[in-house]
């Protein structure tokens, strides 16, 4: 509870008032024993002690009556969330807003997005506390926190509309914490409006530590009130898009999509899947049967050789904002390989495997010695294959910008534990079988990678080949796939834009049987597509992910005739003759929110209260209760008016006697108020 007018407060001794007059009216009536009416008092004694219950209850309402006015005038604000009794209004209110993605979900059972109604109870509530408090809005898109003069003002600011960003809850603390400091300000309290998405609250990073002790070692006094959200809308998918890779062949040229579908509930129904390539719309029939589908799709594009951009877009439902996936695909890319190797009998199946076709002409691999290899080896390269020890010096170097430019690099062993290791990684020693007892591989990622399902939908034929030595990988890795002893087949290690995969057999009749190319044909084929990123320019991002460098261009909205803002908002941008596609996070898809038990754990010794927006609720966060004063102060005093009525005589015959004259004896005890 929290009060507009707290020097009121300073009455409430005053309360105290009706003891005293009772006190002091005692000392006027001092009794006198006379040994006539001993016997009167005796029967009277029990008439006594009803009379002083009576006149104490006549006290306590008339106490309670003072205490309601004291309160009323005071001018006392509560609500749902609110429970810091006798606190003045503070000196600053950081309102923190979370308008990620995830927030522009409906809140079942009405048409308000969780951060529509974040904005309407804040903006009530702030508004009790217009030119008395410092009123300061720090929203997860921008990071700057901004002062407002009304809480009414939160409604029409451009900075809490939506976005399709993602939310760093520890980053937007600790810009609470260096405003408070700059500001030197007096007690505060932060306001956060979110729904509890672990994505954004990371609730295992430690500046969740480091910003919470820096609030409690603060001089002033710092409360937190938490109004989450965490009520999910069953009827909500959303639809992401996961890989894009363009492929040609007899001239003709094909993009392939790789999208993820999640939703929360088990239902099997299937939804129009709306497809726009090039302005160019279409639709298909996409059958949801579980709460998560990896969708696979193909569409030519004929013989044209330049870029272009596309939209997938699903069927309106809980959340608008998750439910569009925009994608910008390349020109016709020249891809090729290298194979750096010492070894003419593995390099050969390597340079068949990761040969390519441009303008109609097979080109196999080229070959290099690890010796000769330097920057201008991999300069127009997608692809590059080491069979030889791993790389020291310059040509460390020269792999790790490779990677990080986009290009994909595939190590395989050589046999000998190798002292030095490459980004982490390194071969232990060589296990050898028999032919009767060879290693088979039986675990391995389907969904996505290298080894992948086909486009038809077929796996890969990896336990049908026989590995009869291999080298196990040491390093932290990624494993994509096992061995039946779990042991790691091949591992992937992200490095910028790139990837590096770390291979533990080759394609040599000594080691197993890769060379019959049922798995390293496809895999290496794989590669040399997903490294022709290196080549092209970057043309997808993440909103808020976009360089401030790149941000300066000039870039207009190319799927819409609105415009939008390209940092924050997803769509399909233009600036000269680049195109790029910005999407919301993949994180915003995370189902996953953090437990109300788990979020006030956060805030440590904190003063720390949270209120919970169920479903179909309209209360305020925040408001004016003065009325109850009013109402108990009107009933106290009637209460108390009726205890002080005189009791009606029992004796017919007392009245009789009074109003004949006929003398009445009573005796006096000093017991009136």
């Amino acid at each position: 509870m929290t009060f507009l007018q707290p020097f009121v407060l300073l009455g409430l001794p005053l309360v105290l008032l009706p003891v005293l007059i009772h006190l002091i009216n005692r000392m006027r009536h001092r009794p006198q024993p006379w040994a006539a009416m001993q016997f009167l008092l005796t029967a009277s004694r029990s008439s006594v002690n009803q009379q002083k219950l009576r006149q104490f209850l006549i006290l306590l309402f008339r106490v309670l009556a003072l205490c309601a006015l004291i309160l009323f005038l005071s001018r006392p604000l509560a609500g749902g969330w609110v429970g810091w009794v006798f606190a003045s209004a503070p000196d600053a209110i950081l309102i923190l807003l979370d308008r990620s993605a995830s927030m522009e979900e409906r809140i079942p059972g009405g048409t308000a997005t969780k951060r529509e109604q974040a904005i309407r109870l804040l903006a009530d509530a702030a508004e009790k506390f217009s030119g008395r408090s410092h009123l300061v809005v720090i929203e997860n898109a921008l990071g700057e926190p901004q002062e407002i003069a009304r809480g009414e003002n939160l409604k029409e600011l451009s900075l809490t509309a939506a976005t399709d960003t993602a939310a760093d809850l520890p980053a937007m603390f600790q810009t609470a914490l260096d405003w408070l400091i700059e500001n030197r300000a007096g007690t505060a309290e932060l306001w956060i409006a979110s729904d509890l998405q672990r994505s954004n609250w990371n609730p295992t990073d430690s500046r969740w530590n480091t910003v919470v002790t820096q609030f409690s070692s603060l001089p002033q006094t710092v409360r937190v009130r938490l109004l989450t959200f965490d009520s999910a809308h069953d009827a909500n998918v959303s639809v992401s898009l996961k890989e894009i890779t363009r492929r040609s062949s007899g001239g003709q040229s094909a993009v392939k999509f790789v999208l993820d579908l999640q939703q929360r509930s088990e239902k099997s129904e299937a939804h129009p899947m709306t497809i726009t390539l090039d302005g160019a719309r279409s639709q298909v029939d996409v059958m949801m049967e579980s709460q998560m589908l990896r969708w696979r799709h193909a569409m030519s594009i004929g013989a044209k050789q330049s870029g272009g951009w596309g939209i997938f877009e699903w069927p309106a439902d809980g959340n608008p904002r998750d439910n569009r996936a925009y994608f910008v695909y390349s020109p016709e890319v020249a891809l090729k390989a290298a194979v750096v190797s010492t070894n003419r009998a593995s390099a050969r199946a390597f340079q068949l495997a990761s040969s390519t076709v441009n303008n109609s002409v097979r080109e196999a691999a080229v070959l290099i010695d690890p010796r000769d290899f330097k920057l201008a080896s991999c300069q127009d390269k997608t692809l590059i294959v080491w069979h030889a020890p791993l790389p020291e010096g310059p040509a460390a170097q020269t792999l790790r910008t490779f990677i990080e430019e986009g290009g994909r690099v595939v190590f395989f062993p050589v046999g000998i534990i190798e002292p030095q290791r490459f980004i982490g990684l390194t071969w232990n020693e060589a296990q050898t079988t028999s032919d009767e007892n060879a290693f088979r591989v039986t675990r391995w990622e389907e969904e996505e990678g290298p080894l992948a399902k086909t486009d038809e939908g077929l796996s890969l034929a990896l336990p049908d080949v026989d590995f009869f030595r291999r080298q196990t990988i040491q390093g932290e890795k990624n494993v994509l796939a096992t061995f039946t002893d779990g042991s790691a087949f091949l591992t992937r290690t992200a490095l910028g834009r790139g990837e590096m995969f770390f291979c533990a057999s080759v394609p040599d009749n000594q080691w197993s049987s890769l060379a019959d190319g049922y798995v390293l044909v496809p895999m290496l084929q794989r590669l040399l597509h997903e490294g022709s990123r290196r080549l092209i320019p970057v043309s997808s991002y993440e909103c808020g992910e976009m360089p401030r460098n790149e941000l300066a261009a000039e870039w207009r909205s190319v799927d819409s005739e609105s415009s939008k803002e390209i940092a924050f908002e997803a769509g399909v941008y233009q600036a000269g003759d680049r195109l790029v596609a910005m999407n919301r996070p993949a994180a915003e898809d995370d189902l996953e929110l953090v437990s109300a038990t788990e979020a006030e754990k956060l805030f440590g010794t904190l003063p720390f209260q949270m209120f919970q927006e169920g479903r179909r609720r309209t209360d305020r966060l925040q408001g004016e209760f003065w009325r109850f004063f009013v109402f108990g102060m009107l009933l106290f005093l009637l209460v108390e008016g009726a205890l002080i009525l005189p009791p009606k005589s029992a004796n017919p015959q007392h009245g009789a006697a009074r109003s004949s004259g006929a003398p009445v004896i009573v005796a006096a005890q000093g017991t009136n108020a």
